[in-house]
């Protein structure tokens, strides 16, 4: 009977037990195992693609930026020996027309002969009007690009022509048509009086009078001409003025006029020269260029004419240019130097449209270089010996005569603007008093020199974000930690959902904001501001004081955690105090301009758009998300470590600043590092409210410029693969490192407070 029971309630039993081997449930599994491995599959690839994406913007920033750091590439075209050059004297002087198409060679008899550079054709040939039983001595050549040339005679006359190439397209072919022309006449100009003959002969041309300088031995001559243009008839007269000199002592080896006739240029003896200033007619002063065996062996003015390239005996080329001193005193300055070899260099050829230059030295080497980036691009053996060159004006094919031989090289050179010093060092650029960072990419003229530096981006970016820190870190973190800790709960849900609410402003609103309000607005109540963030911490203090003497009958008339509520009208309270009394404030200590008083009695510059705003600006913009993490952060601290701290005695106090934040250390440190890449990245707020100066001071009350600004106003107009380009790709490359940096270190400092305080 007992078996028979119990066997009938273990079926009994059985009947009722659930089956979840069933059909259904077996295929529900599935669906959720299905499901699962879809999501992690999902999620993986998704975080993978993130990964990869980043790592392709990393190396396609990089892919765009490398060229910029090549070398230059010449290339040899065949040799020619063309039949019209057979018996032809010595080549005086040698040039190539823009299209890379027509090339001239002149003769020492005055024979102008143009040909073809690819087939070395002759196409024509001129005589220049030189007198009867006359040669040319000396050549010398007005500014690069200005086809302008000064034949120095043998009877001590001048003769001034220019090389021009016209373009036309019959029967809709292009042809160029080489032509010579005389702007100051056909008749050579006289200019030395005793017919010697003149060895040396600089020319220089601004437009409205001409400048000649000649030399024989110690002889200096100095011949200006001025061009009238008389309205009415439109006649051009001409007048001469010969202007007197000191004289020198050595014989001259070079004669240089710059482009605003200023400063004539005279090389003389071994490796001397004397400048003289042409207003005052006055000489400037004397300069030892080198020291030792050395000698002055080529010179030549660098495209615009502010500098001048001074080769020597042993490889060596200085560039030199005027200098201010303190006083007020210009003097000849040594900038910067180059080694080509060891052989003297012979002739230095100078771009006609940046700021770099081609050298040729006795034993046939060619040296490419840039002048402001202080770069050798190349070095290379064209020649077994001396040889005389011509640079086409865009610097990309280099003509050289080899006796009866022609020479032609093809050069590739598209980025020697950039090199590291140029970049982060300091750079002396002409006309400058001393080395400095600027960034200036483009500007009208077309001998510019480019300045391209980074580091005053860089900087302005790190100076936007600390003020911006400095102003949102505080606030932001004190407010997370009270609103966690402090707060009441039904408050907490109030207070939360505002601050956060703050993200969604868009920031292009905040900088239009700042821009246009703001900015004026700080401007005129500079002491109303300053009282306002010097007093706002100590009227909360006091009203925090106050509070505490309170009866505590008083103070138990509000709730617990509802307290900061009554900041509120203290806070309105000092803001409109301090800024109501900003005029007075200005009348009593500042003599009613505060902003004057800044600049003329500290000496500080004063912008309407600077850090100050951006710092207001930013900060605000930044504070959400700082506060947003450092909250959860705080909040997220479990509650039996901030139960057992008050159980064993501590005070509320005492257990925030040893248990609780040393425990959400890690999040309130990803807070401030996301807040500072948030600031480092930031664009439109810094665009709008700065004067975008790229400059180098922590002046609070000066402008900047950020890398993000400056690749978003500049970019648009950037030629595409141009050097502008390619440097502006380097500064998004250096705000993508900086970030990446930046975070993995975080990671790094988070992950070890999270290991030191998970014992907590």
């Amino acid at each position: 009977m007992n078996d028979l029971a119990n066997n009938s309630m273990s079926a009994s039993s059985n009947s009722h037990r659930l089956d979840f081997n069933t059909p259904a449930l077996q295929r529900k599994r599935r669906i959720r195992a299905l499901k699962d491995r879809l999501a992690r599959w999902y999620v993986s690839v998704g975080g993978l693609a993130v990964l990869a994406c980043i790592t392709l913007i990393f190396f396609y920033l990089a892919y765009v930026v490398m060229p910029i750091f090549a070398g230059a590439e010449i290339t040899a075209r065949p040799a020619q020996q063309p039949s019209w050059l057979a018996g032809k004297g010595e080549a005086l002087l040698l040039a190539v027309e823009e299209q890379n198409k027509v090339a001239m060679r002149l003769e020492r008899s005055g024979q102008v002969q143009f040909f073809d550079l690819k087939s070395g054709d002759a196409l024509k040939d001129y005589q220049l009007p030189l007198p009867a039983g006359v040669s040319v001595v000396s050549v010398s050549q007005d500014q690069p690009g200005s086809h302008r040339v000064a034949l120095g005679l043998s009877n001590g006359q001048v003769l001034v022509f220019q090389h021009e190439y016209k373009v036309s397209y019959p029967n809709n072919v292009k042809t160029i048509t080489p032509v010579l022309r005389y702007p100051f006449g056909e008749a050579p100009i006289a200019l030395n009086a005793e017919g010697l003959p003149l060895e040396h002969v600089a020319v220089s041309d601004n437009g409205d009078s001409l400048m000649l300088a000649g030399s024989n031995g110690a002889q200096l001559q100095l011949l200006a001409i001025s061009r009238e243009e008389n309205m009415m008839t439109g006649e051009v007269s001409l007048e001469q003025e010969q202007i007197a000199l000191p004289q020198i002592a050595d014989p001259v080896k070079a004669l240089v006029i710059d482009p605003r006739q200023q400063w004539l240029y005279v090389l003389n003896g071994k490796a001397t020269a004397d400048v003289f200033d042409l207003r005052s007619k006055s000489l400037n002063g004397r300069y030892t260029l080198l020291h030792g065996d050395a000698a002055v062996t080529s010179v030549s003015p660098l495209l615009g004419g502010i500098s001048l390239l001074i080769g020597d005996s042993q490889g060596g080329i200085g560039q030199w240019f005027m200098v201010r001193d303190a006083d007020g005193k210009s003097a000849l300055t040594p900038i910067r130097s180059f080694q080509l070899d060891n052989a003297a260099i012979t002739q230095i050829l100078p771009e006609e449209r940046r700021k770099g230059f081609v050298a040729l030295d006795a034993q046939g080497q060619v040296g490419i270089f840039h002048s402001t980036a202080h770069r050798t691009l190349l070095t290379e053996k064209v020649a077994d010996g001396s040889v005389l060159g011509a640079l086409s004006p865009r610097a990309n094919r280099l003509l050289l005569a080899n006796g009866a031989q022609l020479q032609r090289w093809v050069i590739h050179n598209p980025h020697p603007e950039v090199s590291w010093s140029a970049l982060w060092g300091k750079v002396w650029y002409e006309s400058y008093d001393e080395p400095k960072y600027v960034w200036q990419s483009t500007s009208a003229n077309s001998d510019f020199e480019p300045k391209m530096s980074l580091a005053p981006l860089t900087f302005g970016t790190l100076k936007a974000a600390f003020y911006a820190m400095l102003l949102a870190a505080p606030l932001a973190i004190c407010a997370a930690i009270y609103t966690a800790y402090f707060m009441a709960p039904a408050m907490r849900r109030k207070v939360k959902p505002v601050i956060e609410l703050m993200e969604a402003l868009p920031t292009v609103i905040l900088g239009f904001f700042a821009g246009l309000f703001l900015a004026p607005y700080v401007e005129g109540h500079l002491p109303g501001i300053f009282s306002l963030l010097l007093l706002t911490p100590l009227g909360v203090l006091f009203a925090a004081y106050a509070w505490s003497r309170l009866p505590e009958r008083i103070r138990l008339l509000i709730p617990d955690g509802w307290e900061s509520a009554l900041l509120i009208p203290v806070i309105l309270l000092v803001g409109a105090g301090s800024l109501g009394m900003s005029g007075h404030l200005e009348n009593w200590f500042f003599g009613g301009d505060m902003r004057l008083w800044i600049s003329n009695d500290l000496g500080i510059a004063f912008d309407q758009r600077n850090a100050l705003v951006v710092g207001l600006a930013m900060g605000f913009a930044v504070i959400p998300n700082i506060y947003s993490i450092a909250e959860d952060a705080v909040f997220s601290v479990p509650k039996s470590l901030t139960q057992g701290s008050l159980a064993l005695g501590a005070t509320p106090w005492q257990t925030l600043t040893r248990v609780v934040i040393l425990t959400a250390s890690p999040g309130i440190f990803s807070a401030l590092m996301i807040g500072l890449g948030r600031a480092v990245g930031e664009t439109m707020i810094v665009l709008m409210a700065t004067g975008n100066t790229p400059i180098m001071d922590m002046n609070i009350f000066e402008g900047l410029r950020t890398l993000a600004a400056n690749v978003a106003v500049e970019m648009p107009e950037s030629e595409v693969n141009s050097t502008h380009y390619r440097v502006l790709f380097l500064a998004a490359l250096v705000l993508l490192s900086f970030t990446f940096v930046m975070n993995t270190l975080a990671e790094m400092i988070r992950t070890r407070l999270r290991k030191k305080y998970a014992s907590l």
